[in-house]
């Protein structure tokens, strides 16, 4: 010390000769000079660099946020959708926060926070002079204390100041950018703390602060760590969660239990300095455990998602298109998804698919399902399965093609958790090899459901699969089939609607010889029914679609032409490519699930096509509506037509021997409820399908493989009205039962205008009849 003395002498005198103090002055009064001139100078010092900070003198230190960012400030907040009765199905963010009232934390989280981040909280205004000042005595004693206040805290959170984009020019220069960022900082807390009441404080902190593992807001940690809310938490848990604001990281529960325990009692501790709880309790409350429930959030669960890539497409589209941030702007999303018919839709197919799955194991058992048109099995079938996995993918890269390390593994046995309709939560645990678990999971049989408003096109529910965690694949919009029968509704549409005709008029069922060009090429078609039998009789319209003729459909499709059939079909919502051949009309073309309930319900909807919709309407973070979402249409039939094709469509449930007779086994029928309805089934019973519109609802349901190799053996099992018709059936009693639905029983809706064509005309029951539903299309002869 002794060597510094010199130095500190000779910058002494030069001060004092800076002053030119007058000669006989007293050292006191000398010392007082300097003293004083010193306080000016760091003084005005400090309002300088304020007032520089402040405006932003040549960009060196970066903006601060106006007062109206300050009352308006815009953090990142989850948009969650929500299904039009309010049960919440998917959240997007960037951050996993939901903002919380006031009137929703616990006070003892309160005391917690105060007791440990400002105790003198309700006593300063933004900044905490004690405090400020406290640093210097703790950095002498060799603690390294911060004296940040919430509200400092809270501009920091908010508005990010020490990044490098709001510390400009200077951003990056050590010590100099925090000195800024600090000063921001205060500025800002003494801005908060005029803008918003200490209650208005408290809460935009609880809701902005960071608790680890993504968790930000005291909403998320709650969840996170005990899958509880903010107002249920226990004191014990309440200080964990304080104690995490400190370093997250070094304090996780997780990964640090042990410290995270030394962290909350640190905290218990200092509510019991400030008496928010007594010695005693805070004993007591030091020697629990750390009580941790974690919630590990899925952005994906459930069936439900089967939906939400086509609902983020759309979301995508719309926020680009008006100026939203879809993960960041804390958007209300409403779809038209019913959350109690969906569960029905659910559990409808959790209902029959283990009895379908039973009676495909007993069909093929000691036997491969996957055959193909000659019903012979497919060589090399599962090896090119196992060749589209991504393990196989793996380990030709890493090993080659031709290394028998490849096979090797592929067949080596190992641990894992599968599918299966045998337990309750569906899951079972096995050892499998690679190969073993493709063939096991290539006869497991899937479905898919969806439901529409025919007047509005909203979709009610929408169930795309057994179970989304195995079997990911959208068996309503994305997967296309070939439909079978359900397609003959569209020969029938365009007869009624093109041709004038009626339900009334006459078809003999002959087995019909139909000769049409393809390509260039002359070609032969003969179809016949799913039984290889014919009545010989004159069917009317409305018996045959309700018997699922074969013979008349193809009859009535050269006599309306196959190109006019396709052109209906597009008209009421087919956009899938349609081969304008005879056999249309039976089906041939693949086409989806979702397409198929669109164009059922123009008939419902008075001759008018809507575009299915699944969103509803949209509300900003304020719950200010932004937006309804309006699907759109067109006229595909007109009224007349469409009234008749409903009339034709109960055919199926009052015809004698209608394909859709099954229903009254469910007792959905009868005392006036009026039901319509069509099955299909594709060739060699590889696909079963059923459309069943009610007053209420159309509905489509579709039940096959994972492929088009997969199939049932025989029609007993494996038509439409095996697979498809049960789940509608069960699915439909179930909303019947729960008057909680809205779908009530009831008659059709009465023609809008007056109808010039006859449709009564009921055919009397006959002997013969062959009791099948087939699409089944023949080869046609060159």
């Amino acid at each position: 010390m002794k060597n510094y003395l010199p130095f500190f002498k000779t910058i002494a005198q030069k001060i004092w000769s800076v002053f030119g103090f007058p000669k006989g002055e007293s050292k006191l009064i000398r010392f007082c000079r300097v003293l004083w001139w010193l306080t000016i100078t760091g003084l005005s010092s400090i309002i300088l660099l304020f007032v520089a900070i402040i405006f932003n003198w040549f960009g060196f230190f970066g903006e601060i946020p106006s007062l109206k960012a300050l009352e308006n400030p815009k953090t990142p907040m989850p948009s969650v959708v929500y299904t039009s009765d309010s049960v919440e199905v998917v959240r997007y963010y960037s951050r996993n926060k939901t903002p919380l009232k006031y009137e929703q934390i616990d006070s003892m989280t309160i005391l917690a926070l105060l007791a440990t981040e400002d105790a003198r909280f309700e006593r300063h205004s933004g900044i905490d002079a004690k405090a400020t000042f406290s640093i210097f005595w703790y950095l002498l004693k060799g603690n390294n204390r911060g004296g940040s206040t919430l509200s400092q805290q809270l501009a920091k959170n908010m508005f990010d100041t020490r990044s490098k984009e709001n510390t400009g020019k200077l951003a990056g220069k050590g010590k100099i950018s925090t000195i800024i960022a600090k000063a921001k900082e205060w500025v800002m807390a003494v801005r908060l703390e005029r803008s918003y009441t200490k209650k208005e404080i408290l809460n935009m902190y609880l809701n902005e602060v960071a608790f680890g593992n993504n968790a930000i807001g005291l909403h998320a940690a709650a969840r996170k760590y005990f899958s509880t809310s903010p107002d249920s938490l226990e004191v014990h848990q309440s200080a964990l969660l304080v104690g995490l604001l400190k370093a997250p990281s070094t304090y996780n529960p997780l990964r640090n239990p042990e410290k995270a325990i030394k962290r909350r009692n640190t905290v218990l501790n200092q509510m019991e300095k400030y008496k928010y709880i007594s010695s005693k309790e805070a004993s007591s409350l030091k020697e629990l455990p750390l009580d941790l429930d974690i919630s590990y959030e899925v952005a994906e669960t459930g069936t439900s998602t089967y939906y939400k890539n086509f609902v983020t497409q759309k979301l995508k589209k719309w926020c680009e298109q008006n100026g939203y941030d879809l993960y960041a702007d804390g958007l209300e999303i409403y779809l038209t998804i019913d959350s109690k018919i969906q569960a029905h839709a659910e559990a409808a197919i959790a209902r029959q698919m283990p009895i379908l799955q039973d009676k495909f194991y007993e069909q093929w058992k000691g036997l491969v399902p996957w055959t193909n048109s000659d019903k012979e099995p497919i060589e090399n079938y599962i090896e090119n399965a196992v060749a589209k996995t991504d393990y196989y993918k793996f380990l030709v890269e890493k090993y080659g093609k031709q290394s028998d390390s490849v096979q090797i593994l592929l067949e080596k046995p190992k641990k894992m958790t599968v599918f299966t309709w045998a337990t309750e939560n569906h899951r079972t645990d096995t050892t499998l090899s690679t190969i073993d678990s493709v063939k096991y999971y290539k006869q497991i049989l899937r479905s898919g459901l969806v439901s529409l408003d025919p007047y509005t096109g909203h979709i009610k529910a929408w169930v795309g699969g057994i179970d989304f965690e195995y079997f990911k694949y959208d068996q309503v919009r994305q997967a296309k089939r070939q439909p079978g029968s359900t397609f003959k509704m569209f020969v029938y549409a365009a007869a009624i609607d093109s041709l004038n005709m009626s339900p009334c008029d006459t078809i003999l069922d002959t087995n019909p010889i139909i000769r049409y060009e393809e390509n260039g090429e002359q070609k032969v078609w003969t179809p016949h029914n799913a039984d290889w039998t014919n009545t010989y009789r004159y069917m009317t319209l409305r018996h045959a679609m309700g018997r699922s003729i074969n013979t008349v459909t193809a009859k009535l499709t050269e006599k309306v032409g196959w190109t006019t059939v396709a052109h209906y079909a597009k008209k009421m919502g087919i956009e899938s490519k349609l081969a304008e051949v005879p056999s249309i009309g039976l089906g041939s073309s693949d086409v989806s699930l979702f397409e198929m309930v669109g164009a059922y319900s123009t008939i419902m909807n008075a001759g008018m096509w809507q575009e299915p919709q699944i969103l509803w309407h949209v509300k900003d973070k304020h719950g200010k509506i932004l937006n309804y979402f309006y699907n759109d249409s067109h006229r595909a039939l007109s009224k007349e037509s469409a009234w008749l094709m409903s009339y034709m469509l109960k055919g199926g449930t009052q015809e004698p021997y209608g394909t859709s007779l099954a229903l009254w086994s469910y007792g959905v029928l009868g005392n006036g409820n009026d039901i319509g309805g069509k099955t299909g089934t594709s060739s060699n019973f590889a696909d079963g399908w059923y459309m069943g519109v009610t007053k209420d609802l159309v509905t489509g349901v579709w039940v096959g493989g994972d492929d088009k190799a997969i199939r049932f053996r025989t029609s007993s099992v494996g038509e439409g009205s095996k697979t498809a018709l049960p789940i509608f059936g069960v699915y439909l009693k179930s909303l019947y039962e729960d008057k909680n639905t809205g779908i009530r029983r009831g008659k059709f809706l009465p023609p809008t205008v007056e109808v010039q064509r006859s449709y009564y005309c009921p055919t009397p029951k006959y002997d013969r009849y062959p009791e099948k539903d087939s699409t089944d299309v023949e080869e046609v002869i060159e």
